[in-house]
């Protein structure tokens, strides 16, 4: 990876920080309230080691195939410091082996289907002594009712969410959406409605459901003046022809 490059990791990283830090004082927070997640998916192994170099410490993928492919690609460097790798796209039920113990957290559990498929390979690699604890994971919503998105609805969620919460391999611990493109004021009302609903179905289910991941590139100030705890970046950390303002 060329100097520039590397440079260009390293400034745009502080101007997200401060960006960061003056959106989540709006909402009464401070820096250690929330979580940057660097999205590696389109770029590679070079690339996420200069973001390494540059301070961040949590990646995002897609795809299972690259989130191994990176893994791999990273286990061959000595001294590297500790980082996590979450699951953040949709994850076909064939897939889930081949995540299970190797992502921090699955943000995309967008069916009762699919967390069901989850728990229970999660249950069966905890009784062969594969996995120690079950897997954490967030219930993908789709608040803004786009037909284009996956996730639960609302009234979904707060039909099957006692179902959810008793399933024994996963941990749920929060709530992950994605805002309509191209409207700050859509976005804003999309994030704040899943704040709401996260506030209601903790005090309904005594979960804490203390994560909120939501917030990209364009819109991850709005969402973290409405309370997202997590922030999913990608062009703005990685691609030099974005605007970082």
């Amino acid at each position: 990876m060329n100097a520039s490059y590397a440079n260009d990791i390293v400034e745009r990283r502080a101007e997200i920080l401060a960006r960061m830090d003056a959106a989540l004082a709006v909402s009464g927070r401070t820096s250690g309230d929330a979580t940057l997640v660097a999205v590696s998916k389109t770029v590679g192994v070079g690339e996420v080691l200069a973001a390494i170099d540059a301070g961040y410490r949590v990646f995002g993928e897609n795809r299972p195939q690259e989130l191994n492919r990176k893994l791999e690609g990273l286990s061959a460097v000595h001294d590297l410091p500790d980082v996590r790798f979450d699951m953040i796209g949709n994850l076909q039920t064939n897939k889930i082996n081949a995540v299970l113990g190797r992502v921090g957290l699955v943000h995309s559990i967008g069916s009762l289907h699919l967390a069901c498929a989850v728990a229970s390979r999660v249950e069966r690699r905890m009784e062969s002594g594969e996995l120690d604890v079950p897997q954490d994971v967030l219930i993908e919503v789709n608040v803004s009712g786009e037909e284009t998105k996956g996730g639960f609805s609302p009234a979904d969620l707060r039909r099957e969410f006692n179902e959810l919460q008793g399933l024994c391999g996963i941990r749920i611990k929060g709530l992950m959406t994605m805002a309509p493109r191209g409207d700050k004021d859509t976005a804003r009302a999309c994030f704040a409605g899943l704040r709401e609903l996260r506030d209601e179905l903790s005090r309904e289910s005594g979960l804490p459901l203390s994560e909120l991941s939501c917030g990209m590139s364009e819109d991850f100030e709005v969402a973290l003046e409405e309370g997202s705890t997590i922030v999913r970046l990608g062009r703005v950390v990685f691609d030099p022809s974005f605007a970082v303002r």
